[in-house]
């Protein structure tokens, strides 16, 4: 898939484990893990928009589009 989520390296840099963010932007521990490894098939805004928000990043520090 082209599209590539990098989620899991904005954690690193905001040395934020997945459990945490999950827990403050709303979700399950497993949806979390569905979206760190690229298997999602979609994202909701919201779900984006909190993502960020707890973070401090942009849309395009966790998705990054990369042609086959």
């Amino acid at each position: 898939m082209p599209i590539i989520v990098n989620l899991d390296v904005m954690l690193v840099k905001r040395n934020m484990k997945s459990k945490e963010l999950a827990e403050i932007i709303g979700i399950t521990t497993a949806n979390m893990s569905i979206l760190k490894s690229g298997k999602a098939r979609a994202v909701r805004f919201s779900t984006l928009e909190a993502i960020c928000k707890a973070l401090d990043c942009q849309p395009a520090d966790i998705l990054e589009y990369i042609e086959e």
